[in-house]
């Protein structure tokens, strides 16, 4: 009876072992994501931007008033000196015209105070008035001079007001930008007009913090007009933000232009791409590489059995972000980019964008 029973369980027990190995065996090829290793050029990308002036100016009264008078609109080229708008003055001749009445009552003062003086000293010559009235009459020719100076600098400071009443441009440049209206009422120091430089551009983009490096001082860039790809131009980095910005964890930066043709205007859409030197080792993502700096590795797909093989790799961060392979990688084969720690050895897997069979 004992064999009887055996003789089933060991032949049940073999099945589900066999099944169970059927099933691992046809297990369904994983979905990959992969790329060609190639040299660090053929993996160039580039940072949309646009084209910004390098020096722009807000320009506004510096007296409280009434707009009368706006000479410009945006887009307006202007020259320096030109006049850009106009307050109400008319308080502010007021103001000139009291500051010169006062002026010319104290010089009439002091001329009646100079003419009593010498005629005291006159009359003490001939012993006809007393020592004090003739330091009385210095006395008062000195006040008299102390307030024609005064009267002065008041009517230099109520010409210096009346001249804030005109707003004038400092320098060649374009309108880009306007912020208050004729009629409107402003403050000393409100902006008016905005004056972009026409002598300098920058190109401005937001390059993501995990590419740091090309935020550095002097990274040199080949900046693209997208509306005209074969207009070209150099730039290097010349500022950036010293920290990212939170919501997009990108910086921005701003990269000089070197010469940009007519066709980098204010406001053009470009595409700035890192200039790397070319030393010839092929360049991945960070993605795609796994380990530590004890050991580094890739997964290498074979084209024909459609499996994965782990190589040792040397690698270097490269200076267009990601990393340079120095060795254990031929140019050509191909790599996987994601998901490198969940892989095993001789894993079946599919290529993104394959028809599953």
């Amino acid at each position: 009876m004992k064999v009887t029973f055996v003789v089933p369980l060991v032949l049940l027990a073999a099945g589900l072992s066999a099944c169970s190995e059927e099933k691992k065996a046809e297990a369904p090829p994983r979905p990959v994501l992969s790329m060609l290793a190639e040299p660090r050029e053929a993996a160039a990308f580039g940072f949309a931007g646009t084209v910004e002036p390098k020096f722009s100016t807000d320009l506004g009264f510096q007296v409280l008033g009434r707009i009368v008078q706006r000479n410009v609109s945006v887009g307006d080229l202007v020259t320096k000196g030109e006049v850009l708008a106009r307050l109400d003055a008319t308080s502010l001749e007021l103001a000139v015209r009291q500051s010169e009445a006062d002026l010319a009552s104290a010089r009439a003062k002091l001329d009646l105070a100079r003419v009593n003086e010498q005629r005291q000293q006159t009359l003490l010559s001939a012993n006809a008035t007393t020592r004090e009235q003739v330091e009385e009459a210095v006395q008062s020719r000195e006040a008299a001079e102390a307030t024609v100076l005064q009267e002065q600098a008041d009517l230099t400071k109520a010409q210096e007001q009346l001249g804030y009443a005109t707003l004038e441009a400092e320098s060649d440049g374009v309108v880009s930008a306007t912020s208050a209206e004729v009629g409107q009422v402003v403050t000393a120091g409100q902006t008016v007009v905005t004056i972009a430089r026409l002598e300098a551009r920058d190109a401005q983009v937001d390059i993501p913090d995990s590419y740091g490096q090309l935020t550095a001082i002097g990274t040199p860039f080949l900046v693209t007009l997208q509306a005209n790809p074969e207009v070209k131009v150099r730039g290097t980095v010349r500022e950036t933000a010293p920290q990212a910005d939170a919501a997009t964890r990108s910086r921005r930066t701003k990269i000089a232009l070197d010469n940009p043709p007519d066709g980098f205007r204010f406001g053009s859409t470009v595409t700035a791409t890192p200039v790397a030197p070319s030393e010839g080792h092929l360049w991945l993502p960070d993605s795609a590489v796994g380990g530590d700096d004890g050991g580094r590795f890739v997964w290498i797909v074979d084209p024909a059995a459609r499996t994965v093989q782990r190589r040792t790799v040397t690698v270097k961060p490269s200076v267009a972000g990601g990393v340079d392979v120095l060795s254990g990688l031929k140019e050509g084969e191909r790599v996987v980019t994601a998901g490198v720690h969940s892989l095993t050895e001789n894993q079946t897997v599919r290529l993104s964008g394959e028809i599953a069979p």
